[in-house]
């Protein structure tokens, strides 16, 4: 008698086992099937790492970006867009975070229980973008060889309708030296999303902020500049001599001397404080990606350090998408909406399956706070760098020129946003050693800015 209940024991055991091993994989295949259906392993669905099976993607204006012909991933006929757009749809094995791989199974149309095979013979559905590959283009052709990045997106919706890194290269006619041709390092790279860099004067926002919320008579005070600011423990240069000024005069002129000084009358845990409350050192989600984080720690710095850092230099870092966000939440009275560039996934006839548009807001800096900075933005444009660049744009801008050590010239900045209601536009440009901030992202912020004004 003991020994049969011994082995019941022993088979509810195994059964129990069995069960709990079955639970398992079922949970595993709910979980993680598409995961394993879209390996680049399927030969079923991709040939040397290519998809070769799915549906197309297109721009907010149709224009198929990539689709598949004849069992072949084909791409836009221009060579220019399609260099424009190469980040976003991705390149898999060398580009991560492209659409093509981070959407593969919507664009097959995987299904847990039909699978792909089904999907496929339907040829897939469609991922509709908000960017405009002609902008992108536009964008493209303005940085002339230049590395960095240009991203636009409306402040009200959250679409953006620009987002491009260079270098770059085409799909089609990969480069054969790629991999030691030193004018494309950061070519696999989504700089604008994944990009961390100094950002030399446009770093001055976050100190008029913190000065603006910490220093009741800000506004009202005025200062000296002789060229320099003496912290005792070091010299920060300044740009130039600006004499008498006031807080937003040395705004407008950029003048680091009076910058300096005020991070120091601030403190270093308020600047940092201020820094973190704006986005500077977030990560935010981009659809599914997310934005690399920005730096501003200031806990071992000496007065000359925290006067650097309060000019954007020092260990200072952004990510030129989170500028992007932070000038859209000064133009939005301190909010922002979480921004996306994948509008859904739609299927051939044109109904939407899965809708990828962001609904959450982010907020950056409080109402007064914003309306200050959007002053002092303002007349930069106004009283310093004129309207040349954005005619009939009522834009707000700030620009930066980024030190960046050794004999390399400094990287050039621009980010800003329009007042006009009917083009709620904000901007980021980031020119890897460019030079100045104003001939060199300005120049190129002025271009996408002008196209996109034009077909509005």
């Amino acid at each position: 008698m003991n020994t049969i209940s011994s082995r019941a024991k022993i088979l509810y055991a195994l059964a129990a086992l069995f069960l709990a091993g079955a639970l398992l994989v079922a949970l595993t295949f709910l979980l993680h099937g598409d995961e394993y259906a879209m390996n680049t392993r399927n030969r079923h669905l991709y040939r040397g790492n290519v998809l070769i099976s799915g549906g197309r993607v297109l721009d907010r204006n149709d224009k198929v970006l990539t689709a598949v012909e004849d069992g072949e991933r084909v791409y836009y006929g221009s060579g220019t867009i399609r260099r424009a757009t190469l980040h976003v749809l991705g390149e898999s094995g060398y580009i991560a975070g492209g659409v093509l791989e981070k959407y593969s199974a919507e664009l097959v149309g995987y299904d847990l229980v039909k699978g792909v095979f089904t999907a496929r013979e339907n040829g897939g559905n469609d991922l509709r973008l908000t960017l405009d590959a002609d902008l992108c283009a536009t964008a493209y052709e303005a940085m002339d060889g230049r590395k960095g990045a240009v991203g636009v997106y409306n402040y009200k919706t959250g679409e953006i309708v620009c987002m491009i890194s260079t270098p770059s290269y085409d799909v089609k006619n990969k480069p054969s030296d790629i991999d030691t041709n030193p004018k494309y390092d950061g070519a696999y790279l989504n700089k604008f999303i994944y990009g961390q860099y100094v950002p030399g004067s446009i770093f001055k926002t976050v100190t008029a902020a913190c000065a603006v919320e910490n220093i009741p008579d800000i506004l009202a005070r005025r200062f000296y500049c002789d060229g320099q600011y003496d912290a005792g423990d070091g010299v920060v240069k300044c740009n130039d001599v600006h004499g008498e000024l006031t807080f937003e005069e040395a705004f407008n002129h950029s003048c680091n001397a009076v910058f300096a000084q005020v991070a120091n009358e601030l403190g270093a845990k308020k600047l940092e404080n201020t820094a973190n409350r704006m986005g500077i050192t977030s990560s935010f989600a981009v659809n599914r990606l997310n934005t690399a984080r920005g730096s501003a720690d200031l806990s071992k710095t000496s007065r000359a350090d925290l006067g650097w850092a309060g000019i954007g230099q020092y260990t200072d870092t952004v990510n030129p998408c989170n500028m992007m966000l932070l000038a859209g939440a000064i133009a939005n009275g301190g909010k922002t909406p979480l921004p996306y560039y994948v509008d859904g996934v739609y299927t051939k006839a044109g109904t939407r399956v899965k809708d990828e548009r962001s609904d959450g807001s982010q907020t950056l800096l409080n109402v007064t706070t914003a309306s200050v900075l959007k002053q002092f933005m303002r007349s930069t444009v106004t009283d310093y760098y004129g309207e040349r660049y954005f005619p009939d744009m009522k834009m707000a801008a700030k620009t930066g020129t980024a030190e960046v050590g050794g004999e390399l010239s400094p990287h050039s900045w621009m980010f800003g946003f329009s007042l006009r209601d009917d083009f709620p536009y904000a901007f980021s440009v980031i020119v890897e050693n460019g030079g100045s901030g104003y001939y060199g992202a300005g120049e190129v912020a002025s271009e996408v800015m002008r196209r996109l004004f034009a077909g509005r």
